[in-house]
């Protein structure tokens, strides 16, 4: 059969991933992947530059998601599905274009661990994220904010005079236009993907970029890349130089070997072919390569012990296969950012297949030959000439006009284009996407006024790049110009200017509650607990005041301002006012784990560790536990000496 594309439907046990937090995202990243200054002085200068270069402070001016839940019913999702006669990928475009399954026909498998469910949890920097398949992971280092958001796709015609899919959109942590085309020739058992990152500025811009592949382990299933050495990441937050294959007299290159979760990205050397595998005891499986511009690989596995484990049972099913990731990067480490100068971009071409290698050559205990091995067979495969020339043709099409609109992204790229007037061949921002969100940023834009809404209701999301922060500030300076003006300025790290327009807004605001919990997130950023919980406590109050009974919108507002406060509150030893806040809630946020745990926590503040211990035996789930958290740790060490209940147990650390 010839290539076709087609838009079909995908039935998956889906937990919903709920409204957009309305409170700005003001706090500093809680990102795992992070290293401190004296360890890196002892890292290669090209690396600690790029660790150095720009990190995000705040996920600003993105929303967080949080209000999902563990409840999953069937859902029906839009897929979009490219077949030949060799392979079949489906890509979920509601969900940041992700390759959900990649099958292939001769051998009957799917060469990537296909989710079971769709479940969302706390590992993307701005909340929700799910694992399985193949992700496209651009902004800052972490998980890409576009994991549970929709992207753009269309038709487009092929390099070979095909059909290929073109998925893009514009990225809002560094402002930055991309694009991924998927690629599968006729009668090719590989997909090819093209990449392509544009920085239409006039400034440089820090570029990230790793996909992520998630591919089925098994106590036989090996990861192999071309290198004798690794940098290994832990959750104690270090990153060592480690030789590959063994580590502390253990194979890291089988999964489950490790006790914990940790990354290994692979010191690949110059001028050798980029590619990771992952084999099993048979020696089938997947393979990734690329152009040499993608130079970084890693291995990410959740180990055997029980903390792994658990997290493998929460992000899929019970009973099902577990899985790894392998990855693929600009950087030789996800911790790093690579400049990208006013107007260039950077582009290139992936390519995900099967591969079968001799099994005793590929679990053998040489490594050198358990490398060269998968290499030959790669070669044999798919010639790395054959994809320096499939990115070449691919280049030849990358500003080829879309043609059928298959599925629709935002409408902030079409907002920006509209500012600046960027020519982006191949990726347009078509007006017809501007929505709601962006209607008073056009206000702004056209009329230089911020509008007021028409009546309570939380505020809408804020822009921060230091354009639209110019527009705010020669705008009327309304209450609610003032609450965005704030936030781009907070952003900028002009925190004392930001409290002085929070401030200025607070004095005619009608609705006071957004303005004093920014006001709050800066007493608490000065470590002045006690201004903080004052803020806290009277926004509450000033948002039960004005919030209608329903709506999604009031109930998520609800509950963000109503854990911040409590948390506020406890934090400045005020149990009463925050038991008073615990009141304000409504019963159906009350019964979510989040607040179960929350609430344990003030039970102990007002001396209850019974009624305490009570909840943890009841049990609880939480649905939105952070990655690397171990808050349920800490509040059960209060509780008891015992061991932590299974159910509980998601440490990704050796303990201290």
């Amino acid at each position: 059969m010839a290539t076709t594309v087609r838009r079909d439907v995908l039935t998956l046990p889906a937990a919903a991933v709920g409204p957009e937090n309305p409170l700005p995202a003001l706090r500093p990243l809680d990102e795992m992947h992070v290293v401190d200054d004296r360890d890196r002085a002892g890292l290669p200068r090209d690396m600690a530059r790029q660790i150095g270069h720009e990190p995000l402070a705040t996920v600003l001016p993105v929303a967080v998601l949080d209000g999902y839940g563990r409840e999953r019913t069937a859902t029906d999702l839009d897929v979009i599905v490219i077949e030949n006669d060799r392979l079949r990928a489906t890509v979920l475009p509601g969900f940041g274009g992700r390759i959900h399954s990649l099958f292939h026909k001769p051998t009957g498998r799917d060469l990537v661990y296909t989710n079971p469910v769709l479940q969302p949890a706390d590992f993307a920097l701005n909340g929700a994220w799910f694992s399985g398949g193949i992700e496209w992971n651009i902004g800052a280092t972490g998980h890409t904010t576009l994991s549970c958001a929709p992207v753009h796709a269309a038709r487009v015609t092929a390099p070979d005079g095909g059909e290929m899919v073109r998925l893009w959109e514009w990225e809002r942590l560094r402002d930055l236009p991309f694009q991924v085309d998927l690629w599968l020739p006729d009668g090719s058992d590989f997909l090819h993907v093209g990449v392509r990152i544009r920085n239409p500025h006039e400034h440089p811009a820090p570029v990230y970029w790793w996909s992520n592949i998630a591919v089925p382990e098994g106590e036989r299933t090996r990861v192999v890349a071309p290198a004798d050495r690794a940098w290994h990441f832990g959750y104690e937050r270090t990153l060592n130089l480690v030789p590959v294959p063994e580590s502390g007299s253990v194979d890291r290159t089988y999964p489950l070997r490790s006790d914990f979760p940790a990354d290994y990205f692979y010191e690949v050397p110059d001028g050798a072919r980029r590619w990771i595998a992952s084999l099993d005891e048979n020696g089938h499986g997947l393979v990734q390569t690329s152009t040499d511009l993608l130079r970084g690989r890693k291995l990410f596995l959740w180990g055997s012990g029980p903390g792994g484990r658990r997290w493998q049972e929460w992000l899929t099913e019970p009973g099902t296969v577990g899985y790894a990731e392998i990855q693929a990067g600009l950087a030789r480490t996800q911790l790093e950012h690579v400049p990208l100068e006013p107007g260039a971009e950077f582009s290139w071409l992936e390519s995900y297949g099967p591969l079968s290698a001799d099994p005793a050559a590929v679990h053998g205990d040489d490594w050198p030959a358990a490398r060269a091995e998968t290499e030959q067979r790669l070669a044999a495969a798919l010639p790395r000439a054959d994809v320096d020339a499939a990115y070449e043709a691919w280049r030849r099409c990358a500003d080829t006009e879309p043609g059928e609109v298959l599925a629709t992204g935002s409408g902030w790229g079409a907002l920006e284009v509209r500012r600046a007037g960027y020519k982006l061949p191949g990726t347009p921002f078509a007006e017809s996407t501007l929505g709601e969100q962006q209607a008073p940023w056009l206000e702004l834009l056209e009329q230089g006024t911020f509008p007021e809404p028409p009546g309570a209701t939380p505020p809408g999301p804020s822009l921060v790049s230091p354009h639209w922060r110019d527009m705010l500030e020669t705008a009327a300076a309304e209450p609610l110009t003032e609450y965005h003006l704030g936030i781009a300025q907070w952003h900028a790290d002009d925190r004392a200017q930001a409290v002085r327009s929070w401030e200025r807004g607070l004095a005619l605001a009608p609705s006071r509650w957004p303005l004093l919990r920014c006001l709050a997130v800066a007493a608490q950023e000065s470590r002045q607990r006690e201004r903080a919980a004052d803020h806290y406590a009277e926004a509450f109050d000033d948002l039960c005041a004005q919030r209608g009974d329903d709506g999604d919108t009031w109930a998520a507002a609800t509950a963000a301002l109503g854990r911040e406060a409590i948390e506020a509150l406890l934090t400045a030893g005020r149990p009463g006012p925050a038991r008073t806040v615990w009141d304000g809630l409504l019963p159906a946020i009350r019964s979510r784990g989040r607040f179960r745990l929350l609430e344990a926590r003030l039970l102990i503040a007002e001396g209850d560790r019974a009624a305490a211990r009570a909840l943890f035996d009841e049990g609880f789930e939480v649905a939105d536990l952070r990655e690397g958290a171990e808050i349920l740790d800490e509040v059960w060490a209060e509780l008891t000496d015992e061991p932590l209940p299974d159910r509980y147990n998601y440490r990704m650390r050796p303990r201290s």
